[in-house]
């Protein structure tokens, strides 16, 4: 399997194969993770580009978020100019050649790429309560909800799913309250009320049928090449929770839905996650040690996962330590917080004795990076200053019209384009709601049932049925009759009975 080159080292020339000084990423250890940092404008996106081509070039399917829309790129070949050709020239790339890539866009809300939905079963309460920014109160009344509904047999997969289950809760709130755990009125006003605030940031096009199919995500183009999924996010990260409560998601089901494979000659598909710090931002203990965990287990799934942000502590030391490949572009060392990050991402590298790393962190230039990256048997190795290769693709957005046509001609356009609303918790808890509403209103029976005729309910066979059998101020006939012959047999008998006393009293005597 051929390595991905990264560039060329401009300090001292590593014993790599192929071009002379050349730094390469090799496949085999692409599910080791790895990590793009830098700040702002210091080449980072056009790095990505670079390391997503050369796995798609050797089979990896990858999946990455585009932040700010020049991902997009990726699809639309590049054009030649002096700039790059010097750069090819400087490098050493033989076979360079300009030439776009297998792309497939997504898009939360349906707009600039394919509609991207899961259940709110298949997301959980527990991401779900990040979503919502939920404390912890309102977070538990959530998980009695998702247990209610597992154990009706309630189907949650859209938000007026949940809406409906949170009205019946609070119908049902303290049979619920003693079976379940305390529910409070205001607990379910806070969720009804966050999910109001989700709506309207246009987080309810997320839930619903078709859900993803991760197998889409990991597709192969017939002649081997990785497609390339790339997330719109330029709106969606204006939402920071519901960004990476997202991402978080689609990792998590990769976790638990692909089967352990074990070290393997490349990486089953690679996962970019861009704006890392998002991911990790007032997160709660229990879904950082979720992170951590998927992360660790995740490489013997196949999967490598490629974090991105400014600053190298924006991800935890946790997960730090488990990221065997890295890049990072220069830092400015103008305040304490650079300073601390430029000696951080220094300690973090293995030291190259002809390189002062924390000097060169704040000298590197536009398209330099220092660059580790796992070799033989696993080993990191040291750091170089590198120049990064340029990518194939254009370095900048695809226009309207080319994102356009890459969509029309995707292989899951007629899958995930329409939205399916088949019966679940709504439709049902309505449907009982209706079915009570008729019980409750139906007229008292009539005809066989009451042992009347039918035909007596109208004109003269009423005043017949009537003066027979009365109304409820008059009395009938019958009813007349039959007091009178209770009296005249009351009378009787009881006049029978006093005789009989009467008569035993005197007969005694």
């Amino acid at each position: 399997m051929d390595p991905i080159l990264v560039g060329k080292a401009v300090t001292t020339p590593p014993a790599e194969p192929g071009t002379s000084g050349a730094v390469w990423l090799h496949p085999e250890f692409g599910n080791r993770h790895g990590l793009v940092a830098g700040a702002t404008g210091t080449g980072k996106t056009v790095t990505l580009m670079t390391l997503a081509e050369g796995f798609s070039r050797i089979g990896v399917p990858v999946f990455l978020a585009d932040v700010k829309g020049d991902v997009s790129g990726l699809a639309v070949p590049g054009t030649m100019s002096e700039k790059l050709r010097q750069r090819i020239e400087q490098i050493g790339i033989a076979d360079y050649r300009n030439e776009g890539n297998p792309v497939v866009f997504w898009d939360l809300y349906g707009q600039r790429g394919h509609p991207v939905r899961t259940t709110v079963s298949e997301i959980g309460p527990l991401l779900l309560s990040r979503m919502l920014e939920l404390n912890d109160t309102q977070s538990g009344v959530l998980d009695i909800v998702f247990k209610l509904a597992d154990d009706r047999g309630l189907l949650l997969l859209d938000l007026k799913d949940l809406r409906a289950l949170l009205g019946l809760v609070a119908e049902e709130r303290k049979a619920i309250s003693s079976t379940y755990g305390l529910v409070s009125t205001p607990s379910i006003g806070a969720i009804q009320r966050a999910l109001l605030r989700l709506e309207q940031q246009g987080g309810e096009a997320f839930f619903g049928e078709p859900a993803l199919e991760l197998a889409d995500l990991m597709r192969t183009t017939p002649d081997g090449r990785g497609v390339i999924g790339i997330l719109a996010a330029d709106q969606l990260v204006l939402r920071p929770r519901l960004y990476a409560s997202f991402l978080l998601w689609l990792l998590s089901e990769l976790f638990e839905q692909l089967p352990e494979v074990g070290d393997l000659d490349k990486p089953r598909l690679v996962f970019v996650f861009d704006e890392a710090h998002l991911l990790f931002d007032d997160a709660p203990p229990a879904l950082r040690q979720r992170v951590e965990q998927v992360v660790r287990i995740i490489r013997s799934k196949g999967v490598g996962v490629y974090f991105c942000s400014q600053f190298p502590d924006d991800v935890p030391d946790e997960i730090l330590g488990q990221l065997g490949n890295r890049v990072q572009h220069a830092l400015r060392a103008f305040t304490p917080r650079d300073q601390k990050a430029v000696r951080t991402a220094a300690e973090t590298f293995v030291a190259n004795p002809a390189l002062d790393v924390a000097e060169a962190i704040s000298q590197l230039g536009i398209g330099e990076a220092l660059v580790s990256t796992l070799q033989a048997k696993g080993i990191p190795m040291p750091v170089e200053r590198t120049l990064i290769a340029p990518p194939r693709c254009r370095m900048g957005p695809a226009t309207d019209a080319e994102r356009a046509q890459v969509r029309a001609s995707s292989p899951v356009a007629m899958k995930y384009d329409t939205a399916v609303d088949r019966e679940s918790a709504a439709e049902r808890l309505a449907a009982k709601a209706e079915a009570a509403a008729v019980e409750s209103d139906a007229p008292p029976a009539k005809g066989k049932e009451s042992g009347a005729d039918p035909d007596a309910d109208t004109g003269i066979g009423r005043t017949i049925k009537d003066a027979v059998f009365g109304t409820k101020r008059r009395q009938g006939m019958v009813e007349t009759m039959a007091k009178q012959a209770a009296r005249t047999v009351g009378s009787k008998i009881g006049r029978q009975i006093l005789r009989g006393i009467f008569g035993g009293i005197a007969g005694k005597r």
